[in-house]
């Protein structure tokens, strides 16, 4: 399989940019990852969220290149930070890439999560990534429906640790081919 590198692009949608992090994000991304809602729905985010430590992410992801891309969910115009969230995809050793995000509790219900999903899978998509996989906990229904919307297929069930709930935690996992119809949400 020939080797993936991703370059980061600004993305856009009707309500969205998905951006790249600054280091003005690390107050938001601290305020809103400090909340137990979001921590408890990621594999990676601890609760008690210690301080500096949106500072250290923002600083890694913006030296890492080629094989993660993190994007800031951003819903205010291009002078304003307005950061609810963050989106990522990790090219895995099959040539395959992982999404993750988490959407603040604040703008959980308006669509937000879905909008940026569909963006990513087009920048996948362009950037000739043939398969995207995604895996949500099973108590996240709201992750799992923006998921299918956005052309995912189901695979079954797994389990992941959750650094916040400090447990394995019971997982399904979905799939998602390079150019599959994508129906409904847009």
């Amino acid at each position: 399989m020939s080797e993936i590198t991703l370059h980061q692009d600004d993305l856009a949608t009707a309500r969205l940019r998905l951006r790249r992090l600054r280091p003005a994000d690390a107050a938001l991304i601290s305020l809103y990852a400090s909340d137990a809602r979001v921590a408890k729905m990621t594999t990676g985010v601890p609760h008690p969220y210690p301080p500096g430590l949106a500072d250290a992410f923002i600083e890694r992801v913006r030296r890492r290149e080629g094989r993660e891309l993190v994007w800031a969910i951003d819903s205010g115009a291009d002078e304003e930070n307005g950061l609810i969230g963050t989106s990522a995809i990790k090219v895995l050793g099959d040539g395959t890439a992982e999404l993750g995000y988490w959407i603040a509790p604040a703008f959980w219900g308006a669509g937000y999560a879905s909008e940026a999903v569909h963006a990513i899978v087009d920048f996948a998509d362009a950037a000739g990534i043939p398969v995207l996989v995604a895996q949500v906990f099973q108590d996240n229904e709201r992750a799992a429906r923006a998921l299918t919307r956005a052309g995912f297929a189901w695979l079954g069930a797994g389990e992941a640790h959750s650094v916040a709930r400090a447990a394995m935690v019971p997982t399904f996992r979905y799939r998602r081919e390079a150019g599959s119809f994508v129906g409904g949400g847009r």
